[in-house]
């Protein structure tokens, strides 16, 4: 059950990366988009962590309503 639940995380953050244009902004650059997500991370690990995750969050229900809306 556990590997089930684990494939499916796996294919939804990947249905999330492929939602926000990363594929087609990094032309399916998989070093890029790896760089971007290691990137965020080091942000999430620094100061500024509490910071970046409001933006993020907000961008991110943004994006989603945007969606459900359009």
């Amino acid at each position: 059950m556990k590997r089930r639940e684990r494939t499916r995380q796996l294919i939804e953050l990947g249905g999330l990366v492929a939602k926000a244009g990363l594929v087609e902004l990094a032309d399916d650059d998989r070093a890029v988009i790896f760089g971007l997500l290691t990137s965020a991370a080091g942000t999430l690990q620094g100061e500024d962590r509490d910071q970046a995750l409001v933006l993020w969050r907000r961008r991110g229900k943004r994006a989603f309503g945007n969606e459900r809306d359009g």
